[in-house]
Order: structure tokens, then C-alpha cells, then sequence
């Protein structure tokens, strides 16, 4: 039982800030975690991480008092409770959009009395007897759920009434993708929808996400978003573009 940095600054009020990339190792998260995010968004829909490696990158981000932050594939009692099983401190669950669909999501990551996780104490649990880790961990393990369909902002206030999920999270580029601008996350009608979702969640008095980019930072921040997930890839893009342009200047002198 190690708390939840993320989970700890949102029930501050604070702004936590999630990073992830291409890569999801726990030599990815030692790079980064000098940098002092709050989070590591480990990739398990789009990405490669698997199961016998969750483990030790969740360590690292232990060392580095990040919160471990991996998305799942599904939608799916087994996977969320084995996923948690291997000791991450956080799930983001994708394509949220009933509130039957966010009350699996609680049935499948909280203990009774919350929910019905699977009975199992893992490497969270070493040093605690059993009763005390299932006492305390349904208060650490952070919650994410994605808005990422019109079917969801259709069924917004529904979904926003399911306690014990800590983050509704509008995701621009599938629903984007629902709206009929598949690839145009910034497309201005997307970015309108995003807002005003951005702005309900928020309105409810619940926790809202997104992630950041340049066109999005200062106006999610303004709305009053608590949780920004930002991807460190297009860092490594601008200085591998920026050494080789400067390189090519030189050399052409």
C-alpha cells in the first residue's frame, strides 16, 4: 500500500499531470520519472505491454511516486481485476458510454461493499494482513473512464451518476471518429463537442480528463479539468527534428 499521487492531488483540488509514450518499460519510466509527472500511462489497448511485464514497470513507477496508470482493452471484469492483480494503482477503461457499461467498471475494480472484485491480495497487499489491504485499497486505486463516443455524451448525466470512478475522461479522437471526422481530433466541431463536454463533467461536480496538446492546454486547464494525460513522443519528434536541421545548417556551410 504505497497511496496514489494521482488520486491524492485530485482530492486536493490540484491538477495531476500523466505521461506516457511509445514505449512501456521500467527503463522508460526511470527516464521519465525525473521529471516529477504524477503518473505513467502504461499502454494495453494500443500498446505492447503484457501481463509478466506489468509488474515491474508498476515497481518503477512505485520508486518514483508516480501512479501506475494502464489502459485496458476492454470492458471486462477479468482482465480489470487481473490488470490490478499484477499491481497496478490505476485502470483507464475505454469506451464507456452506458451507465451499465461504468457500473461494470466498478463491479469489476472495487471490493465489496463498492463492488465485486475478484477476492485475490497482491504484491500491494505484502505487509498488510488481508482484511486491511481490502479495507484500504478500493481508496487507492484510481478509476478512469473514457468518453469517447456520441453515444456516450448522449448518455453523460447517466454515466456521471455512478459513484467510485475518480476520472470521466473525453477522449478527441475517437470521438471525433463518432462524429464522422475520423482522424481530426482538432476538427472544430469535434473541438466544440469536447468543450462542452469537458465543461458538463465538470459543471457535475465530478472529475473530468483530457489530454493535452497545444491547441487544448490553456482552455481544458481554464475549464477547470483536473487530470491531463500528455504523450512524450512528439518531445522526442521536435529535438530529433531540431538536432538534424541544425546539423544540415552546419554542414552546408
Amino acid at each position: 500500500m504505497r497511496g496514489n499521487r494521482v488520486l491524492e492531488k485530485i482530492r486536493a483540488g490540484q491538477v495531476a499531470h500523466v505521461v506516457g509514450g511509445h514505449s512501456h518499460t521500467a527503463q522508460s519510466v526511470d527516464f521519465m520519472g525525473q521529471f516529477g509527472f504524477d503518473g505513467f500511462w502504461l499502454e494495453g489497448e494500443h500498446g505492447d505491454i503484457t501481463f509478466d511485464r506489468i509488474g515491474d514497470v508498476s515497481r518503477a513507477c512505485d520508486l518514483w511516486n508516480m501512479a501506475s496508470v494502464m489502459r485496458v482493452h476492454t470492458n471486462e471484469a477479468g482482465l480489470i481485476g487481473r490488470t490490478l492483480d499484477c499491481g497496478v494503482s490505476g485502470l483507464v477503461i475505454p469506451h464507456v458510454s452506458t451507465k451499465e457499461a461504468a457500473e461494470s467498471v466498478v463491479r469489476a475494480s472495487r471490493f465489496a461493499p463498492a463492488g465485486m472484485r475478484g477476492m485475490y491480495s497482491n504484491r500491494r497487499g505484502y505487509g498488510t494482513d488481508n482484511q486491511t489491504f481490502i479495507e484500504n485499497v478500493n481508496n487507492e486505486i484510481l478509476t478512469v473512464i473514457l468518453i469517447e463516443e456520441v453515444k456516450a455524451v448522449e448518455n453523460l448525466d447517466e454515466i456521471l451518476s455512478v459513484d467510485h470512478i475518480d476520472v470521466f475522461f473525453v477522449a478527441p479522437g475517437d470521438l471525433a471518429q463518432t462524429m464522422g471526422y475520423p482522424g481530426q481530433m482538432y476538427h472544430p466541431e469535434a473541438k466544440k463537442l469536447v468543450r462542452e463536454t469537458l465543461e458538463r463533467i465538470v459543471a457535475s461536480g465530478r472529475t473530468a480528463g483530457s489530454i493535452v496538446g497545444e491547441e487544448t492546454f490553456e482552455t481544458h486547464m481554464e475549464i477547470g479539468v483536473k487530470f491531463f494525460f500528455t504523450v512524450y513522443d512528439h518531445w522526442l519528434r521536435a529535438g530529433a527534428n531540431a538536432y538534424l536541421e541544425k546539423a544540415k545548417t552546419l554542414e552546408n556551410k
